[in-house]
């Protein structure tokens, strides 16, 4: 064992396993779990396997480490710090080669350790108190285990859910190299239809969801058991963050209407609003139990601003 501090890029979240004792979280730039970045970007020398550093993996190019101090392996050439750039060397090859090389140092995982501070649990609310974006993924986080497999979408998904961390056996897929909106509601029944031991757990804004909602139609056909939390602000909120306008605010759908319709009668589907955390836990804890082989639909958030946020469960019965 090298004893080395372990970190993945956003893309590579789920490829290694989270319990590990020597895993410190994603290195994302200004976004980084707490306390990675700090560790990552002081060593005196970081690996770096299959990396894509592009706008979206660095969160605006806002990864601080040295090149110079890097060896960064791609699929088919490894280039060491600024040069020299070795070609027609595949990846599984020389890291095989280079695990026989390498010396036991556990100082990055040391000063993790030092500094570390596990994360908080969400204050809780007054009974009736609307509910809340952390507090919805605490529920969500109690919710993953090893016959679980969880899909993030392109935006405010993506970063809710890097902050998840997965159990032993638990799946992770997370599109973000095209950033293409909706890709998660057909890769939810895609996935679903392959692996159906599984509960597939999705997690969608409501923007994305509008160019392909189609797919829930589907999923009510092939009798699957999804859960999708769909979070509704409204819009395009992750746009709004990087050019504002009008174009951002979207057209409200009655979105348990929309799946309602879908059902029409034929299947197993489930569907109801929810305001509260007690409403919320009531509707996970009948999608784990009673109506365990329905599909669930959750939209958390809401885009009326007179009203407190809600949370729509789908309930078909």
């Amino acid at each position: 064992m090298s004893g080395y501090a372990v970190a993945v890029m956003p893309s590579a979240k789920g490829l290694f396993p989270e319990s590990h004792p020597h895993f410190i979280g994603t290195y994302w730039g200004a976004i980084s779990s707490s306390f990675c970045a700090e560790i990552v970007e002081s060593a005196d020398a970081y690996l770096f396997a299959g990396p894509v550093f592009n706008d979206y993996s660095s969160v605006g190019y806002s990864l601080l480490f040295r090149r110079e101090k890097a060896v960064i392996v791609e699929p088919d050439r490894v280039v060491i710090a600024n040069g020299p750039s070795l070609g027609c060397v595949r990846m599984n090859d020389f890291l095989k080669a280079l695990s026989k090389k390498v010396k036991k140092n556990t100082i990055a995982y040391d000063n993790h350790r030092r500094i570390f501070v596990p994360n908080g649990v969400p204050p809780k609310g007054l009974p009736g108190d609307p509910l809340r974006v952390n507090v919805l993924f605490t529920h969500i986080q109690n919710m993953l285990n090893s016959q679980t497999a969880l899909i993030a979408e392109t935006g405010d998904s993506w970063f809710n859910c890097q902050k998840l961390r997965l159990p032993d056996g638990c799946r992770y897929e997370f599109q973000m190299q095209y950033g293409s909106i909706g890709w998660s509601v057909g890769a939810i029944l895609g996935y679903a239809q392959a692996c159906p031991e599984r509960r597939v757990i999705g997690c969608i804004g409501d923007g994305s969801f509008q160019v392909t909602a189609q797919d829930v139609s589907t999923m009510i056909t092939c009798g699957q058991k999804n859960i999708i939390f769909l979070i509704n602000n409204g819009g395009y909120t992750i746009e709004v963050e990087l050019h504002d306008g009008p174009y951002n605010i979207i057209k409200n759908w009655n979105y348990t209407g929309v799946v309602d319709a879908f059902h029409n009668g034929e299947g197993n589907c489930w569907t109801a609003k929810v305001r509260t955390e007690e409403e919320l836990s009531e509707a996970i804890a009948k999608a784990q139990q009673d109506k365990k082989d329905h599909l669930f639909f959750l939209n958390g958030g809401s885009a009326e601003a007179e009203r407190p946020p809600l949370l729509h469960r789908v309930h078909c019965p």
